[in-house]
This record gives C-alpha cells, sequence and structure tokens, in this order.
C-alpha cells in the first residue's frame, strides 16, 4: 500500500515536472517572407501586407479578419495561398484560435514552400500548440517529426516526454527520459530535475520501486528537498526484508532532513532510543519535541510528561555512571566491543567517536554492520562527512542497513 507521503509526492511529480510552453508558444511565428519575393496580386498582396503590420502591433483578430480577406480573393496561385496560411496561422495562433493555426500551419509545412528553418519552427508549434490543448497523441507526432527534422531544443526533448506521459505511453516516456539522463551523466551534466521527477513518477505508474528508489535517490543527490527524503525514507520501511530494528535508524535520518513532525513520531523515536539505551539521544528528541509544539499540549499530555520524567531518570543515571568512570571501564573490560560502541553512540562527542572506533577494532560485535552505520552517523554529526562517507561506503547487508549508510551518505553531501 502506498503511503500518504509516496502519494502526495506522486502527484506532485509531474506538477514540478511542469513544462514551461511559452518557451515553444512563446516565439509567435515570424511574418511571412517579403510578398514580392514571387508575383502576388495587389487584391491578395494589400491586404496581407496590412496583416503584416497588425501582427507586429500584436492586433491579432484584426489580422486575421484582413488574412480572411485576401482568402476570399478568386484564383490563387500555390505561392499566394503559401503566404495567406502562414499569415493566417501567426494571426490565429497569437489569437488563441488554435484549431485555425493548426489547420494553417500544418497546409504551410504540406506546401513545401517554407524554408527549411521556418517550417522546424512551425513543427515545433505545432507540436507545443498540440501539448497545451491535450491532444497529447499529436503532440507526440510533431515533437518526434521535429527531431526527425534536426531539431536540437532540449524543451522539445521535454514536451515529447511529457507528451508520452500524457498519454498514457508511459513506457516510452520513462525510455526516453532515462536515455537523456544517462547522456547528461556521461557527459558530466547535471540531470534535469524535472526529467528525473517525471521519470521517478513513470516508475511510480509502473509500479516498479525499485527504479523509483533508485531514481528518487539521484533527486536527492542533486536536488535535495525534504518532501522527497520523507517519501523515500517512507518507502525504506516497506522494503521487502526490512528489518524492523533499524526503525530508530529511519527516524533518526527523518530527524536530520526536518521529517519529525507528529507527537506520535516523537514519543516513538524517544521511546525506542530509551530501549536502545540511548538517552542523551532519547533527551534531545523529548526536547526538540516540546520545542516544535508537537509535545507538551493534546490529549496526552500526562503520557507525554511521563515519557519524559522517565528520559530524564534514564540520563542522569547515565550520567551517573560516565562521570564514575565505571560504565567505561566496564565496557573496556568487556570481552567483545559491543559495550564500547553503545557507550561511544550515547556520549555523541570526540570521545564517543573514539570509543565507537575502539569497539570495532576490538571486534566480537553482535551486528558489526549497524555499528559501522552508527559510526558513520556519529560522524557526520560532529562535521567529518568525508570520513563519514568513506566509513558508509563498506556497510553491507540486505535488511536496510546498506540502504540506510547510502541514504546518509547522501544526506551528507
Amino acid at each position: 500500500m502506498k503511503t500518504q507521503n509516496s502519494r502526495r509526492i506522486g502527484r506532485g511529480l509531474l506538477n514540478g515536472a511542469a513544462f514551461c510552453m511559452f518557451g515553444v508558444l512563446g516565439c509567435v511565428m515570424a511574418p511571412a517572407p517579403a510578398l514580392a519575393q514571387e508575383t502576388v496580386r495587389p487584391e491578395v498582396g494589400k491586404p496581407l501586407q496590412a496583416a503584416q503590420e497588425m501582427l507586429r502591433t500584436n492586433r491579432f483578430k484584426d489580422a486575421l479578419a484582413k488574412v480572411r480577406d485576401a482568402d476570399g480573393v478568386a484564383n490563387k496561385t500555390a505561392h499566394e495561398s503559401y503566404l495567406v496560411e502562414r499569415l493566417r496561422g501567426s494571426a490565429a495562433m497569437g489569437a488563441g484560435d488554435n484549431a485555425t493555426a493548426i489547420k494553417s500551419f500544418e497546409a504551410v509545412i504540406s506546401s513545401g514552400k517554407a524554408p527549411a528553418g521556418d517550417q522546424l519552427k512551425m513543427v515545433e508549434t505545432l507540436a507545443g500548440i498540440h501539448y497545451r490543448i491535450r491532444d497529447y497523441a499529436a503532440a507526440v507526432k510533431w515533437s518526434a517529426r521535429y527531431f526527425k527534422d534536426g531539431g536540437n531544443n532540449p524543451q522539445m526533448r521535454m514536451l515529447l516526454i511529457q507528451s508520452y506521459f500524457q498519454h498514457g505511453d508511459v513506457a516510452n516516456a520513462a525510455k526516453e527520459a532515462a536515455a537523456d539522463i544517462q547522456a547528461d551523466a556521461q557527459a558530466g551534466r547535471t540531470p534535469s530535475e524535472d526529467k528525473l521527477l517525471l521519470l521517478a513518477n513513470c516508475y511510480l505508474k509502473q509500479n516498479n520501486s525499485a527504479a523509483y528508489l533508485t531514481t528518487i535517490e539521484k533527486l536527492l543527490n542533486y536536488y535535495p528537498k525534504k518532501t522527497l527524503w520523507a517519501d523515500v525514507l517512507a518507502r525504506l520501511r516497506t522494503k521487502p526484508g526490512f528489518s524492523d530494528r533499524l526503525s530508530l535508524d529511519v527516524y533518526r535520518l527523518q530527524m536530520a532532513t526536518g521529517n519529525i513532525q507528529s507527537t506520535s513520531d516523537y514519543m516513538e523515536m524517544a521511546q525506542l532510543a530509551l530501549i536502545a539505551e540511548f538517552p542523551n539521544e532519547a533527551k534531545k528528541v523529548v526536547d526538540e519535541g516540546y520545542a516544535s509544539g508537537a509535545l507538551g499540549k493534546g490529549t496526552d499530555v500526562e503520557r507525554q510528561k511521563r515519557l519524559k520524567a522517565m528520559v530524564d531518570k534514564q540520563l542522569a543515571d547515565s550520567q551517573k555512571m560516565l562521570s564514575s568512570g565505571k560504565a567505561e571501564e566496564a565496557a573496556n573490560a568487556a570481552p567483545d566491543g559491543n559495550a564500547l560502541v553503545n557507550l561511544g553512540f550515547n556520549l555523541g562527542s570526540a570521545k564517543g567517536i573514539a570509543l565507537m572506533e575502539a569497539g570495532i577494532k576490538k571486534g566480537g560485535l553482535k551486528r558489526p554492520e549497524d555499528a559501522k552505520l552508527h559510526l558513520g552517523i556519529l560522524l557526520i554529526q560532529a562535521g567529518q562527512k568525508a570520513k563519514a562517507a568513506q566509513l558508509l561506503k563498506t556497510v553491507q547487508g540486505a535488511d536496510g542497513v546498506r540502504d540506510l549508510a547510502y541514504l546518509w551518505a547522501l544526506f551528507a553531501r
């Protein structure tokens, strides 16, 4: 089942990738070449010249009327008809008469009289008009022709991909978007955020969770946003084989990315930290919960107070052990490094990092990959991001710990 975050992001992806149609449609076709290039009778030429002047001053409806006068002349030559349709298309486009603009530009293209560059621009414009009026099949047709005819406008690549997507051809939309993103990567360019968002939405519609997550991770790398972090972490929790023991680690990344907001999240995270015997962390969670207003109000205030009291007591007991030196002494005397690792993570300081490193070196750990993940988190919190990234790359495991290490490394960037 899709999470609330997943549904919200899924709906928002295409909006975030919204194509600026004015990049294509804003360039109303230039007036036709000088009317004297070929013989044009005065009864045709004069109203067309008037229409040209009206186009220059954006009097599109008046220009359409003048074009109609020219079109009413009997026995027009092929060149005269070409000029009429070309100016009619420009005027109709400016006036918002899409049907007339489409018909006229198609007639101009079919005539074969337009210079190659002008014809390519008309093909581009037709693709844009069809997209705007939601005739996505035609938008695909004209976008594809644009590239077949030698066009190279990157905005048109996006229009082609979105036309496939809106037409329901998600497979081709994904194929084209993925090809562009791969080409960017090979050329050392940063992929377009719009294209990554659209590709993610394609995979979402195809129920391809693995490809969706991979694409979202690329977005997190290039364009990190709070909503994307929320979505990828929600999906990670539901990934097949993901271990419940890593719930606290997910909460840690949620907190780091600003995605802990609800009362229940603060309560559960603090409780999990207490169970794991990390009272320092539990204290930070509770304090942030009260500071944000998520704790300290509502119908569950008494339970929140009891949790806070429990955190304060466990923290006091822990600090007493630390100040006496007994906790560190016992950890050093242990036959394995588990106690050193846990003690170091709880301290969360430069000394804590040293203790964790000593514990990992000592060995005999119950969960060595978890220990490396936690040390990596501590290094990031201490500002040692490069060292953390190197360590997190070594984390292995199919139960979610490797995924979390990868996401923390992305966050550190």
